[in-house]
């Protein structure tokens, strides 16, 4: 659906004031609200202790018809946890270094005037929200969305080890070094895990990932047929057996589905090939993870401490976004 212009429309900007030009953002803001007939914006600035949760759900306490954010991905994740289930539309401003949602949505990075521009004028999409209930070692818990992906174990360990200063510096490029610190102490741990109604798998792995989207920095694609309007969560198991494992992985994701996948001669190449022991693929609504002990986990790149179980679902189809007019997602 598009949606209308009116004078009583009110609009709000969640912002991450370290990620973009304030003074630009926000006069672009009110000239594109001023030119929908809509009513001056509501500010709100992200703060160290509300990543954008707490203003986002302050802003739709005053009853906005269509919220902007504009920061990094983990300013994306909060802002949609609060939205998901509001029926309020979202548009996503390209900011920061990531923008992991808006290269998996395909939606244009290099122009942030016309993702202002869609937030008035623009069509109303649904994407799957996931959420990731996490059980501390204590027994505690505390439950997050995410909206590109999220995992337990050496992933999650390469993000805690990244670098803030140098990812400020150099974006995702950092995560290299995160990588550096990590590989040299990763062990594989055990886990047991269940999709609904499927078995019971044990196994010992180094990372156990569950994905809204399919695709990494660098236009990796770990997983070609991911979809945020499936209703499904894809969830990839690693489980390399030593350095040759690894090769594999890395053969799996950089090679066979960001390269051969895309063309018809490649995709018969995979279909001869045996099958790659090291990645496993699945997907369903849902995982149950448990671990033997507490592990690193992290949520559309952001750390989020350590779990001993996690539990994640897939809310199908409940956040809005607003997208360019004939923008398919």
């Amino acid at each position: 659906m598009t949606q209308a212009s009116g004078e009583s429309k009110r609009a709000a900007l969640i912002y991450n004031p370290t990620k973009v030009d304030e003074k630009k953002l926000r006069a672009t803001v009110v000239d594109e609200a001023a030119k929908a007939g809509w009513q001056e914006p509501l500010f709100f600035e992200t703060q160290v202790d509300d990543l954008g949760d707490g203003v986002t759900r302050e802003a739709l306490e005053q009853h906005v018809d269509v919220v902007l954010v504009a920061g990094g991905d983990g300013t994306v994740r909060a802002v949609s946890e609060a939205m998901s289930g509001s029926g309020v539309p979202l548009s996503i401003i390209p900011s920061g270094t990531g923008n992991l949602l808006a290269r998996n949505l395909k939606l244009p990075l290099s122009s942030p005037m016309l993702m202002v521009r869609a937030a008035f004028t623009g069509d109303v999409s649904a994407i799957d929200v996931g959420w990731a209930e996490l059980v501390r070692a204590d027994g505690q818990k505390d439950k997050h969305a995410f909206v590109v992906m999220g995992g337990m174990g050496l992933d999650a360990a390469m993000i805690a080890n990244t670098n803030a200063q140098l990812k400020k510096s150099v974006g995702w490029v950092a995560y290299v070094d995160g990588a550096a610190r990590s590989l040299p102490s990763a062990k594989p741990f055990r886990v047991s895990y269940q999709l609904p109604g499927a078995r019971l798998h044990s196994s010992k792995v180094q990372s156990v990932l569950f994905a809204n989207c399919g695709q990494l920095p660098a236009g990796l694609d770990l997983i070609p047929e991911a979809s945020v309007t499936d209703g499904a969560l894809d969830v990839v198991v690693f489980q390399p057996k030593g350095p040759l494992g690894w090769l594999l992985v890395w053969r799996r994701v950089a090679w066979d589905n960001s390269v051969l996948q895309r063309f018809r001669a490649g995709r018969q190449v995979l279909a001869l090939r045996t099958k790659n022991s090291a990645v496993r693929y699945s997907r369903g609504s849902g995982i149950d993870v448990g671990a033997d002990r507490a592990h690193p986990v992290q949520l559309d790149g952001d750390e989020f401490g350590e779990a001993s179980r996690v539990s994640v679902s897939i809310d199908a189809g409940s956040l809005l976004l607003s997208v360019p007019r004939g923008h398919k997602i």
